[in-house]
């Protein structure tokens, strides 16, 4: 069976079965998690650390009815830091880099923002399509654009981790096969290629941080002017 580079990208099965929710199940397994001791460990500790860090800076420029946001917009960040670190293993697949995923988690959680608007505050929320002091003859214009920009939204925040991760990804996928095959024909180029490949890996493992910030930055900042 001839396969691609494209190949590490499809939904591994087994009897037919995607294995995707499975591999999404375990991952948070993983997360150590409250237990009766007075004391928490060391991994404990850094982990309600960072999550209160990040918090903080997430629901800093929101007012009291956006907070009640918090829970679900870190389980969502902690989400997307598991599975985009855990694609960076060998012999692993990222659900991440599928953009029906992508889509399934900005559709909703988009349209929960403006339906949040819309219910709360509906005349500051449509203000937004008419920015103030427009002429009467662009309003029409205006108010065309600043919908589609709205609409948009979804799409950009899916195809933008989409991309990031597929394009790490696959560069990987070639500088680790071209290390493989110059073992054979120099070994100067295949030492040299390994260092690219490990240089990549860490900006790869900084892109997964990354864009999982900013997948839940984005959603908070479209909260912001709903709430």
């Amino acid at each position: 069976m001839n396969l691609t580079i494209f190949d590490q990208f499809l939904s591994p099965q087994i009897m037919g079965l995607p294995l995707m929710m499975l591999a999404m199940i375990m991952l948070p397994m993983m997360w150590p998690t409250q237990n009766n001791r007075w004391l928490n460990n060391r991994l404990s500790t850094l982990q309600l650390w960072t999550t209160n860090m990040i918090t903080k800076q997430l629901m800093l420029p929101m007012n009291k009815p956006g907070h009640k946001w918090s829970i679900m917009l870190m389980s969502l960040m902690t989400m997307l830091l598991t599975t985009n670190l855990s694609g960076l293993l060998p012999y692993t697949f990222t659900p991440t880099t599928q953009l029906s995923m992508n889509m399934a988690l900005a559709m909703p959680l988009w349209m929960a923002t403006v339906l949040t608007g819309l219910r709360n505050q509906p005349t500051k929320s449509l203000g937004h399509l008419l920015p103030e002091g427009t002429p009467i003859l662009l309003i029409p214009t205006l108010i065309m654009i600043e919908t589609i920009s709205l609409l948009i939204r979804p799409l950009a925040l899916g195809v933008r981790l989409t991309a990031n991760l597929t394009a790490g990804h696959l560069l990987i996928q070639l500088i680790s096969t071209a290390t493989i095959t110059m073992m054979s024909t120099s070994l100067t180029l295949s030492v040299l290629t390994s260092t690219t490949l490990l240089l990549l890996t860490l900006l790869e493992l900084a892109v997964a941080l990354i864009q999982a910030y900013v997948f839940v930055l984005l959603l908070s900042l479209y909260l912001q002017e709903n709430v």
